[in-house]
């Protein structure tokens, strides 16, 4: 049976990220694609009307056969969206070096739990508009350090405005994702999500983890790594089904 993923970006990305991951993992004979969620990217949706219930069915929408949904960072509460609304469409949910739903919280909620504040003083809000921006000035430091030389400035451009309410919205939460396979990558030299955050949201939620030695970027610094773990991951999902 072919492996199939859909890979979802976290906050101010699109399914641009991705463009060193997806090959690798076709190569090793997975279907994986990956998607723009709504006011990200191409797609056109106005950012003040965008909600968390949107992004779920903007995933539920590009999935025809099951698949396992993989969300990055802000991209781990799309995911579970979905799942809680997939009817089938979900065989599983890998959370990479993301923020992870607990009941009543939001990702905001989850950001500003966290044991330290990384990102304190490096996000710009939109003046007029219900967005907001990574600072331009950190983004090398902060999401690129141990990525190959040029990532940056190959990513500065592209990357965009994220709309705040759905970073401020509570999931609710059921058995329609918490009985699907569920694991949790680290990251460990995350300057984004403290690595020990990342490890004690997945224990809050009841989610098995693995770690990698990168940072918030594993698409850019670890391709080979990563695309060998979610493979590894997938076939665990596979035994366990």
């Amino acid at each position: 049976m072919t492996m199939r993923f859909l890979l979802v970006h976290g906050s101010c990305h699109a399914a641009w990220c991705w463009q060193d991951l997806l090959p690798r993992l076709v190569l090793a004979g997975a279907e994986a694609r990956s998607i723009d969620l709504p006011a990200h990217g191409a797609d056109r949706s106005d950012p003040a009307a965008v909600t968390l219930s949107d992004y779920g069915t903007a995933i539920l929408d590009r999935i025809e056969d099951p698949v396992i949904l993989v969300g990055h960072s802000a991209g781990g509460f799309p995911i579970t969206a979905a799942a809680e609304a997939a009817q089938g469409k979900v065989s599983g949910l890998i959370y990479l070096c993301a923020y992870i739903p607990r009941p009543g919280l939001s990702v905001a909620d989850l950001r500003r739990a966290g044991p330290s504040q990384p990102l304190r003083g490096k996000i710009l809000h939109d003046r007029g508009a219900p967005t907001y921006r990574f600072d331009p000035a950190t983004i090398a430091p902060l999401l690129f350090h141990d990525c190959p030389p040029g990532t940056a400035s190959r990513a500065l451009p592209l990357l965009g405005a994220e709309p705040v309410a759905p970073q401020e919205t509570a999931l609710p939460l059921t058995e329609a994702s918490h009985s699907l396979p569920r694991h949790a990558i680290v990251t460990t030299a995350d300057r984004v999500i403290p690595p020990e955050w990342q490890a004690a949201m997945a224990h809050a939620a009841g989610v098995d983890t693995s770690s990698l030695d990168c940072g918030h970027s594993p698409y850019f610094a670890a391709p080979d790594a990563l695309a060998a773990r979610l493979l590894d991951i997938a076939a665990r999902f596979r035994g366990t089904s």
